[in-house]
Formats: C-alpha cells, sequence, structure tokens
C-alpha cells in the first residue's frame, strides 16, 4: 500500500477510513479523501499502538493495519497463556483459534508455541470500492483464518494479475459462480466476498443461513468462486485517475467518450469486452459491433479481434473445462434481471430454476437484450454443456451501482447463492 496523508485519495483511503470506523476511531465518511478528521483518526490510533503519531500512514503504520486488513496475528504463547485468555485480548472467540489452528490442543499449549489468531471483525467489507489488491489481501486473510477453503487459479490477466478461485465444499455436486466480468460492475466482487466469509464463518460453527445446514451444503456440493475475472479492468476504474503505473495511463486513452471513465469502461486493460469474447455466435455479435461503428479496441461492447482473444477468456474456458459444472451464474450490474436463455440451448429444467430465483430475490426474469445476445460466458457455458446457466444483473441506476446499495443487493442475492448449489 502506498503512504497515505493529508491530501490522498482513492481506494485505499476508503479502505483505512472503513478500517478505523470499524475499529472504534472515527475517521468521518468513507469518500476516499484524506481529511482532517481522518488524520486525527490516525494519530489516536497510533498513539494507542506505540506509534509516532504523525498522522501519516507510512511504513510502520502501514503494517499495523495491514495485520488487521488480513485479519489475523501470528502470538507467541508465553507463561500462564490460555486460548481463552487470548482470545479475551484478541476481542475473538475461542472457535475462531480453533478453526485458524486445525488440530491444537487447548489443554497442552507450550510456551513458545506460535498459533493464529483471527481479530474479532470480518475481512470483507462492504462499504468500500474494490480492487485487485483489496481482494487478494482478503482471499489470503481468510485462508490463514480458515484453513479448510480451497484458494486456486484459472489462469491470469493481461497484466499477470491471478484470476482467483476459492472452493467452498467437498461435495460431488459442483457449480460455479463469477463476478466482474465488467470492470465498472465491480459491486458484485464483494457479493461474492461476502458470501464466502459468511459460508466459512458458519461452516466453521456447524450453523446455518437462512435456514439453510451449511455442514449440509459442504458434504452435498463443491462450490467454486471466481470473483473477479476482469482484475486489471477493475483496477482502471477503481483507481481512476490516480493510476499507479503507465500501463493503466495508456489504456485510459482509450476512453475518447467524453464521459468520466468509471461510468464507460467495462473492458479488460486491451479494451476487449470480456463478456462478448466467447465462443458463442461471435460472429453475430462482431456483426452487431460493426453496425453500431465499433471495430477495435474500446472501453465497451468490442468482443475482441477472434474470439478467447484473452488470457481471461481463456482462463475461464479452460478452468470450466476442468470441471463438471451442473450450473454456473454470472453477475453483472443493472436492473435486478435474470438471463438464462441462449439460442433455445437451454435444458428445460433452467426454467424452473431461474423461476425459484426470481421468487426469492423479486428479480424479474428476461430474455437477452438484443446488444448482448451472444458471445456471454454463460451463453458458451449453455452452448458447450447444455446445463443451466445464469447472468444475474444487480443494482440499480448508473454504472458503476454505488457501494450504498450493497445491503440491499446482498439480502436478495444471498438465497440464490445457496440455492445454486442445491438445485
Amino acid at each position: 500500500m502506498e503512504v497515505l496523508s493529508l491530501g490522498s485519495s482513492g481506494p485505499n483511503v476508503k479502505l483505512i477510513q472503513s478500517l478505523l470506523n470499524r475499529i472504534g476511531y472515527n475517521a468521518g465518511p468513507i469518500d476516499g479523501i484524506f481529511g482532517t478528521q481522518m488524520r486525527s483518526a490516525v494519530i489516536a490510533f497510533q498513539r494507542n499502538n506505540g506509534l509516532v503519531p504523525d498522522g501519516v500512514v507510512g511504513p510502520a503504520t502501514g503494517n499495523v493495519f495491514e495485520r488487521l486488513l488480513l485479519g489475523y496475528d501470528t502470538y507467541t504463547i508465553r507463561s500462564g497463556d490460555t486460548l481463552f485468555k487470548i482470545a479475551r485480548k484478541y476481542y475473538t472467540t475461542l472457535n475462531a483459534i480453533m478453526t485458524a489452528n486445525p488440530g491444537i490442543n487447548p489443554g497442552a499449549l507450550s510456551v513458545g508455541q506460535r498459533i493464529i489468531v483471527p481479530y474479532g471483525i470480518d475481512i470483507v467489507f462492504t462499504d468500500i470500492d474494490y480492487t485487485y489488491e483489496i481482494i487478494q489481501r482478503q482471499i489470503q486473510g481468510l485462508r490463514v483464518r480458515y484453513p479448510f477453503l480451497e484458494v486456486g487459479s484459472a489462469g491470469n490477466s493481461v497484466m499477470g494479475k491471478n484470476l482467483y478461485t476459492i472452493r467452498l465444499g467437498r461435495g460431488s455436486n459442483q457449480v460455479s459462480y463469477n463476478a466482474s466480468h465488467h470492470a465498472q460492475e465491480w459491486i458484485t466482487t464483494p457479493l461474492l466476498m461476502k458470501f464466502v466469509e459468511n459460508v466459512a464463518k458458519a461452516y466453521s460453527v456447524g450453523g446455518s443461513i437462512r435456514g439453510y445446514s451449511i455442514p449440509q451444503i459442504w458434504s452435498r456440493s463443491s462450490l467454486y468462486v471466481i470473483p473477479m475475472v476482469n482484475p486489471d479492468g477493475v483496477n482502471m476504474v477503481t483507481y481512476w485517475p490516480n493510476y499507479p503505473n503507465d500501463t493503466y495511463r495508456q489504456a485510459a486513452l482509450l476512453n475518447t467518450t467524453g464521459q468520466p471513465l468509471p461510468s464507460v469502461w467495462k473492458a479488460n486493460i486491451r479494451g476487449t469486452d470480456l463478456n462478448l469474447n466467447y465462443p458463442a455466435e461471435w460472429e453475430k455479435e462482431h456483426d452487431l459491433e460493426i453496425e453500431q461503428g465499433i471495430t477495435g479496441p474500446a472501453p465497451r461492447d468490442y468482443g475482441g479481434p477472434y474470439p478467447l482473444s484473452e488470457p481471461e477468456t481463456q482462463g475461464m474456458v479452460n478452468f470450466t473445462k476442468q470441471h463438471n459444472f451442473r450450473l454456473v451464474i454470472a453477475y453483472h450490474t443493472q436492473g435486478g434481471v435474470i438471463y438464462y436463455q441462449f439460442e433455445n440451448l437451454q435444458p428445460p429444467e433452467s426454467t424452473t430454476i431461474a423461476q425459484l430465483f426470481s421468487r426469492v430475490s423479486g428479480y424479474t426474469i428476461a430474455t437477452n437484450p438484443g446488444e448482448a445476445s451472444y458471445a456471454g460466458y454463460k451463453d458458451w457455458f449453455i452452448q458447450d454443456f447444455r446445463r443451466p446457466g445464469f447472468t444475474i444483473e444487480v443494482g440499480t441506476g448508473a454504472n458503476p451501482v454505488p457501494i450504498s446499495q450493497f445491503p440491499t443487493i446482498y439480502d436478495q442475492n444471498e438465497e440464490i447463492l445457496l440455492l445454486g448449489t442445491l438445485v
């Protein structure tokens, strides 16, 4: 994380504002602007943690924040320690410590033994803009706090970022959910990340969510979550206009619309719309683009020079082929709509499942819109596997959908995410 001080701005400022507010330091509104109130909160935090109270998030203060953002500390057992005492010191629970340290014997702690101690706060924040670096940190923290999670990668982006995968469950029924094919639709990433955290937490205590037993789902299904298909594009939107390197600045020159980049940028870093780059009637999509005057890389709606021209879509196709997914869901934003058809190739049961998803979410079932009828991920999945595939559009209003809509979006979709592992 870069050094942050008075006058700094951007997604990392929002991240620290949210963290400070969460742990009891009033940093003010989460607006991404490092102002005087945030500086006062940083100084108070520094004083309480033995740091130089200069109001700057430099290396020393940043390291302490980094541990909190990861969500855990590595603790060395001292004479007289018990797990209960340690849990109370860290404002966490005995179960959280036991979960993070499989096989630990609470009655046989030894001085000098090192253990993982999760902090008593969630890792997945739901009031900030998301970047690749934020989910990378969250995934690292979740894997340590919940060692039963399996983390992998479906491939890499143009810039070499991982297309992270997270596996929940060990059952034979395989399903997959993905988010952020489109850069400005990054709010779908915390939707899936928060679901991962909630399910992991419930599984660790043998609990339920909305009446659904998580241990039963765990034994029945394996859910593979890809929370950010387009990490380069997401960073294009959320770091704008203060980019961390020239690659983003050069790509931003493709935006000749006269509109602020976040309001128009759906593509990856090369100006290809990933959800128009799959081999599912790609040629028809290409013809539609030409009719609209779209003939090359652009902020949106250019499906690439040929199908699977992009490493992100190649990774998604390869990952999907390596598994036996009964059902997939691709999350997007706009309007609370469920799409489930492609060229009449979807199986009959897709209609029943779409109706179920509609009932629990309140979303409308619709046919594919003309401008996005072909070459999408769910289109390719239906075409090649003849199994249920869904595109679910969340949120309302102009993209990017504001994070203030997140509580409503999550509430509308949590049961869909649970049912998808069971239907």
